[in-house]
């Protein structure tokens, strides 16, 4: 591919400088950022309940084959993010890689990702804040955002105590789950691979192998959050080496604290239309009483506010690098480029939280499907960048290399290709329409200007 990026050797310090992250973190701090973006607790009580009721019985399995798949790309992430460790992620790797309109367009994905999900995943508050007090969904998302916006301003270091002990929180909730789904077992372990639904009328339903390959793309989004690994790799110390122990360890924690309560609501559901119902706050008060019940709710509800914290975090350093490398006109890069006091980028943070909190307010009922699509083409687009790492310079600048390259990435390709085939149209096309417009923005405005504009700059890694 042409019109490739290659990483900064140097860096030298001066006024026009582009301004860099302070490394602060280590593996504990980062992993427990990464983790609590993730959110397993929220996704548990606020994603799985979608795919119960679509997927029923294979709702585990579905989830297990994704997690499986996310190990390569766990492995891709890895790589480039200890070969070009951006706050940028997944674009300033691409684009250095594989050229960059290929960047570009994962920026636009990543940022579309990053900038919906918190919203809609606040606006869940609402229901588990219910034992307490009644709030409408949509104050109760906007007050979040504001809440979150605010502990985003903070130091990173100071972030990652707060989401550490919601973390902890949220691993309570889980494992509350686990044990009383397993203690009130209705159904063997042979249910996991029984490939059933409730229908409409009570009719049981069987879930076909390509139901399955389809909620694949909402599978892959419910561990998606180990990729904020990559955009903290400016502020992690010693990313050549963290940034990949760092992805693994949340992926495979992540995969457990989801998937063995998954596993739990599965046998210890009372019967399949409960299943697929989803309500599992329900389910664990059948399970036990209400005062147990409130208390899962409410931990589920600091899980909502935990992930709130870590996504603005996450997103604010997105736009952050972006104006940093030139993606804006120049004056909306000088104000997203600027760091407060704390080191925090506080204009991105202001940007991306405040609009968040106005999103509460917007039906937003096609989200999953056009995320799913999103990660999936990022994934993709991330995947061909994996192939193209040990090239030329790359070759030989040091980093963590995954194992069987570069066989995985091909077949990564070619089976998130073939994911992307079977989503719905009407998913596809809303993503298409928005990839369509930033490419035009990248034909009309950036690549024109390409000597001054979409510039990616990889920090110099004094410690490498």
């Amino acid at each position: 591919m042409t019109d490739t990026l290659r990483p900064v050797d140097t860096v030298v310090d001066t006024p026009d400088s582009p301004q860099k992250l302070k490394r602060s973190i280590g593996v504990v701090g980062g992993t427990l950022l990464t983790l609590s973006c993730v959110t397993p607790a929220s996704t548990l009580f606020v994603v799985v309940p979608d795919l119960f009721g679509s997927l029923g019985t294979a709702t585990a399995l579905t989830i297990a084959i994704g997690s499986l798949l996310c190990i390569a790309v766990a492995f891709c992430y890895s790589e480039l993010g200890t070969l070009i460790p951006s706050a940028g992620g997944e674009y300033a790797m691409v684009s250095t890689l594989a050229g960059r309109l290929a960047g570009w367009l994962v920026f636009v994905l990543s940022l579309l990702v990053v900038m919906i999900v918190p919203p809609v995943i606040a606006m869940g508050t609402a229901d588990y804040l219910a034992p307490v007090v009644h709030l409408d969904p949509s104050i109760a998302g906007a007050g979040v955002m504001l809440l979150a916006t605010l502990a985003g301003l903070l130091d990173l270091r100071a972030n990652a105590w707060i989401t550490g002990i919601f973390l902890v929180l949220e691993v309570i909730a889980a494992a509350v789950v686990a044990v009383l789904g397993f203690a009130h077992s209705e159904r063997g372990v042979g249910s996991l691979v029984s490939m059933q639904v409730a229908g409409s009328g009570g009719h049981t339903d069987t879930v076909t192998a390509m139901l399955v390959v389809s909620g694949l793309a909402i599978a892959l989004f419910v561990t998606q959050g180990f990729s904020t690994a990559v955009y903290l790799s400016e502020e992690l110390e010693h990313p050549r080496r963290n940034v990949a122990r760092t992805v693994l360890a949340t992926l495979a924690i992540s995969t457990f604290i989801i998937l063995i309560p998954v596993v739990a609501i599965t046998m210890g559901a009372s019967d399949l239309s409960t299943l697929t119902g989803g309500d599992i706050s329900s389910m664990v008060t059948a399970w036990s009483n209400s005062a147990v019940g409130t208390f899962v709710s409410l931990c589920v509800a600091l899980a909502i506010i935990n992930a709130g914290i870590v996504m603005v975090i996450q997103n604010s350093r997105v736009l952050f690098a972006s104006a940093r490398d030139k993606a804006w006109p120049e004056p909306v890069n000088n104000v997203f480029a600027k760091l407060g006091r704390f080191g925090s980028p506080w204009v991105a943070t202001l940007a991306v939280g405040v609009p968040g909190a106005l999103l509460c307010f917007v039906n937003l009922d096609t989200l999953y499907g056009v995320t799913g699509v999103s990660v999936t083409g990022m994934y993709l687009l991330v995947a061909v960048a994996a192939l193209l790492s040990r090239r030329g310079t790359h070759k030989h600048t040091p980093a963590w290399r995954m194992p069987l390259w570069p066989a995985m990435p091909i077949l990564l390709i070619a089976v998130l290709a073939y994911i992307l085939s079977q989503q719905e149209i009407s998913y596809l096309l809303w993503t298409g329409g928005i990839t369509a417009a930033a490419t035009l923005y990248w034909a009309f405005y950036l690549r024109p200007r390409r000597d001054t504009r979409w510039l990616v700059s990889i920090p110099e890694d004094a410690q490498a």
